[in-house]
């Protein structure tokens, strides 16, 4: 019973007729739905003669039949691969000539332009109201599927992280991995059936669908599953949940919302916080306007969640708390030993949620492991004296805005194939409403010729997907750098930009 449906099968509800999820309009889908559901996929996944360990890319709007999808490759030992629904054409190809899926999914809208690109995958469309080919396949075979039974290393997905050279890492995750992490979270956050989750998160990256939608089914409890972040439909439905898992960005929205307050959540047992740094600020405005403290916590594409605030006891407000049960954290400095208290050093970890390695990439792999196994998050972290970790900066420079990762090597690589752009060097400067914002200071091709900011966005956008491309560009004669030629951008992050 290593496969990670057939462990959440065995938490499912005893009444199967109980929802699993109930849409923005109402509708329902039981767990007894999901389970004939997934059963017709997983059955038309095997007639398009997909083998176990075969992969499968998805790169569609949410949708409860979404879900669906990835439950369907789960029980027939696929390896799913959730693609960002914002990729351009470009960045797609590098994802689907690495990875090489046997299938393809997309909207229908499109369906014809994918299909003409990759002329080596199977295309099958999924809208959003839950229309297409993949349904239509699915409807005509039977609702009951024997889960198929896989191995505890068994790749389960493939999440592709962006790389600081510009290329891309396949993080591969097994079905072990995921079954740790989901099992272990379920109770260290105390989520019992009755719980019900506020569900407005993607679901193509580890924070909607391995954080949330594991727990859930893991406790056999229910979600309100929203297309996205709406704060108005969010504060209707807060009242009816109570658990909610978002990134910094919607509680500092909710904080907004003039109506919002302890009316909104008088249900509520839970807010979690994750996917970027929570502003202390927002912590404090968060309880004071709730009497709820959020709870924040730390993880990666590469691991799961690592580390995290008490559900009894303190949540402090800048930090993400204590390593998680099964997960050894350590912080060291540069000689591989442990730091002093509140002396900053290199995040590594271990445990059984920790990723099988970076798809086609041993020495890579190799490279981000010690020799006595902990995995070098590439992270910066202090410990305090009463063992709370946080986080305090990127060893690569990394920018999270609104939750996504945006590596600025990757940015860069495209800005300076722009005509008019000489070099480029990207960076996060703080963002009230997206934890970091990310911009770009530009030198020109010829002095004092700036290229036309809204020209320089719209060519972005051809190679890149939206939330990489810089909210400001800032022009200036020279970049500055130290004695070794390297751009200094501590020196820019300390200049005065504003958004």
């Amino acid at each position: 019973m290593n496969n990670l449906y057939s462990q959440l099968r065995q938490r499912f509800p005893a009444d199967l007729a109980k929802p699993l999820l109930v849409d923005e309009k109402g509708a329902v889908l039981s767990y007894g739905d999901a389970e004939q559901q997934s059963a017709r996929i997983a059955n038309y996944f095997t007639e398009l003669g997909l083998p176990v360990g075969e992969r499968v890319a998805v790169q569609v709007k949410k949708s409860p039949y979404a879900l669906m999808v990835y439950l369907a490759c789960l029980r027939a030992g696929l390896v799913y691969l959730p693609l960002n629904s914002g990729y351009s054409d470009a960045e797609l190809e590098y994802f689907i000539e690495d990875a090489a899926p046997a299938l393809l999914i997309c909207d229908p809208a499109d369906s014809e332009r994918l299909g003409g690109l990759f002329k080596n995958q199977l295309i099958g469309t999924l809208a959003a109201e839950g229309n297409g080919t993949v349904k239509t396949g699915a409807d005509q075979c039977s609702p009951a599927f024997r889960t198929r039974d896989v191995q505890a290393d068994d790749l389960a997905a493939i999440l592709y992280t962006s790389g600081t050279t510009g290329r891309p890492k396949g993080a591969m995750l097994s079905h072990g991995n995921l079954a740790s992490n989901a099992l272990m979270l379920k109770d260290y956050w105390g989520w019992t059936s009755e719980d019900v989750l506020l569900h407005a998160l993607p679901i193509f990256h580890v924070h909607g669908l391995f954080v949330a939608c594991h727990c859930a089914m893991a406790a056999g409890a229910s979600m309100i599953f929203l297309p996205g972040f709406d704060v108005d439909q969010v504060a209707n439905h807060l009242p009816q949940a109570t658990v909610m898992m978002g990134v910094p960005t919607f509680y500092t929205r909710l904080l907004a919302h003039p109506q919002f307050g302890v009316e909104h959540c008088r249900s509520m047992r839970l807010f979690i916080s994750g996917s970027a740094p929570l502003l202390a600020s927002t912590h404090q405005q968060f309880y004071q306007r709730t009497g709820h403290t959020i709870l924040e916590r730390y993880g990666m594409s590469e691991t799961g969640m690592l580390v995290s605030n008490p559900l009894v006891g303190e949540r402090r407000a800048g930090a993400v708390g204590f390593p998680l049960p099964g997960v050894e954290v350590r912080i060291v400095d540069k000689g591989q030993q442990p730091v002093a208290t509140d002396a900053i050093g290199a995040i590594q970890v271990k445990g059984d949620n920790v990723f099988q390695g970076y798809w086609q990439m041993p020495e890579k792999t190799a490279a981000e492991f010690t020799r006595d196994g902990y995995f070098i998050t590439g992270d910066q972290g202090t410990i305090s004296a009463d063992g709370y970790i946080s986080i305090v900066g990127r060893a690569k420079d990394m920018v999270i805005t609104g939750g996504f990762n945006v590596y600025p090597k990757e940015v860069e690589l495209a800005l300076d194939r722009l005509p008019g752009v000489k070099e480029s060097a990207v960076f996060g400067i703080a963002d009230r409403d997206f934890g970091e914002a990310v911009v770009a200071a530009l030198v020109p091709e010829d002095e004092g010729q700036a290229v036309d900011s809204a020209e320089l966005r719209e060519q972005l956008k051809q190679r890149l997907a939206a939330y990489k491309v810089p909210k400001q560009f800032y022009w200036l004669g020279e970049l500055p750098r130290n004695t070794m030629g390297k751009v200094q951008k501590n020196r820019l992050r300390d200049w005065d930009f504003e958004v």
